[in-house]
């Protein structure tokens, strides 16, 4: 009975961990200040596993850092969803306020607190993994009198475990 139960517990286990994903991705960053620094970025992020799907639908909670070459940082949490359509092809959205820290003065974005919000399309390969390609906003949502901005454009992998 014990082993039938560990066993149990471990198809359990490695199912969910299946359904969780680490997204790594580079690109470049384009702000919309005319004084700030267009820096190379690059992004990590965890996505969970989802807590709502459906037939074409998901839904997630999900952490990123991103980081470019000037040392701006922005970490956030929130929201993602996926729609899948077609045969392999999907859609990703996701909302992410965070914390933000420039580097350089030049690339202030009005306030420590922004929001990177994403939509990106990607293709799901053989193993499981996917790759996708997104645009990504950060803005403090006029919560500051500053409210420069920042877009990136990032190449990205997910590995799903």
């Amino acid at each position: 009975m014990k082993k039938t139960i560990a066993a149990l517990a471990l198809m359990l286990v490695a199912q969910t961990a299946q359904a969780q994903s680490i997204v790594v991705g580079a690109g470049y960053a384009d702000f919309s200040h005319s004084a700030a620094s267009d820096e190379a970025v690059f992004s990590l992020e965890y996505q969970h596993r989802p807590f709502h799907e459906s037939t074409r639908f998901s839904a997630a909670w999900g952490a990123a850092l991103t980081v470019d070459t000037a040392g701006d940082v922005h970490a956030g949490v929130g929201l993602i969803g996926f729609y899948t359509f077609a045969d392999r092809w999907f859609v990703e959205g996701s909302v992410m306020p965070g914390y933000y820290s420039e580097g350089k003065d030049r690339n202030d974005l009005g306030g420590e607190f922004q929001i990177r919000s994403l939509l990106g399309i990607g293709y799901t390969l053989n193993n499981g993994d996917k790759l996708s390609f997104a645009i990504t906003h950060k803005s403090n949502a006029s919560t500051q009198d500053d409210n420069p901005g920042v877009n990136e454009a990032l190449l990205r992998y997910h590995f799903t475990y």
